[in-house]
């Protein structure tokens, strides 16, 4: 069914959104510091709990950032449902740092830190999935484990869209942009970071994410982003069930 549905959208002749294509042209030891003046980002959106394990994180000597889909939906003046943070210390650490957490997962640890009703989950910065260590990939390229950990640049290199890779620090208000995420977002463009058969081989459920990100925020699907997406959805067909059906739930709340 969710093969039929990617085929049906993609399919049909479109007229196509045409971005330049500027990921070999970054350098990703260098992100734009965007400024609170600039970015203009409420902070009374911010969940208490995010910015609490921000500076518990930060306090105790680490990297900490708000990031992803949280920052995206700030810049769009939404108030997120959920707050992830990114941060150079390892799940182990994060653990010792707060008394009220967890960590959870094999295929991706992370860390769930627990205010009252609230979760916060925590990621370690990601490296590269070939380095060597604790990672894997089957047969089709899809990322079956990844727990190899690196620098924030890495880490913005491994996110799905460049909507989805800037960096909130609570701390000095500013946003780390490696992928000239806030000029896509401001274009109302969804952009692939990296090759975008690639990147679906390492996680197929990017297409459908493409999907609900276009329809629930309006934003348009860059050219390349879309074209892989209509004759690739047979990887579906090797994700978890579990995976499609938060995936699909999310397009709908």
């Amino acid at each position: 069914m969710i093969k039929r549905f990617l085929q049906k959208v993609f399919s049909k002749k479109t007229k196509a959104v045409v971005a330049i294509n500027q990921a070999d042209s970054i350098d990703t030891s260098m992100a734009k510091k965007i400024t609170a003046k600039t970015h203009k980002i409420d902070k009374s959106l911010i969940s208490q709990a995010a910015l609490k394990t921000c500076d518990g994180l930060q306090k105790a000597g680490f990297e900490a950032f708000i990031v992803g889909g949280a920052v995206r939906d700030l810049l769009l003046n939404f108030k997120p449902k959920d707050f992830d943070i990114a941060t150079n210390a390892t799940p182990e650490e994060v653990n010792r740092v707060f008394r009220r957490s967890r960590i959870i997962g094999r295929r991706f640890r992370l860390v769930h830190v627990l205010w009252g009703q609230e979760t916060i989950e925590v990621s370690t910065f990601r490296g590269h999935h070939q380095a060597e260590g604790d990672a894997k990939t089957n047969d089709s390229g899809r990322i079956i484990r990844d727990n190899i950990f690196g620098s924030v640049e890495e880490d913005a290199a491994r996110r799905d869209f460049t909507a989805n890779a800037l960096y909130y620090n609570p701390a000095n208000e500013e946003v780390l942009d490696f992928h000239n995420g806030v000029a896509d977002i401001k274009a109302n463009l969804l952009r692939m970071i990296g090759d975008p058969l690639t990147r679906y081989q390492e996680d197929p459920v990017r297409m459908l994410r493409a999907v609900r990100l276009s329809a629930k925020l309006g934003l348009k699907i860059d050219s390349a982003t879309q074209a892989p997406i209509a004759k690739n959805a047979d990887l579906l067909q090797d994700v978890p069930p579990s995976r499609l059906f938060d995936e699909m739930l999310k397009l709908f709340f």
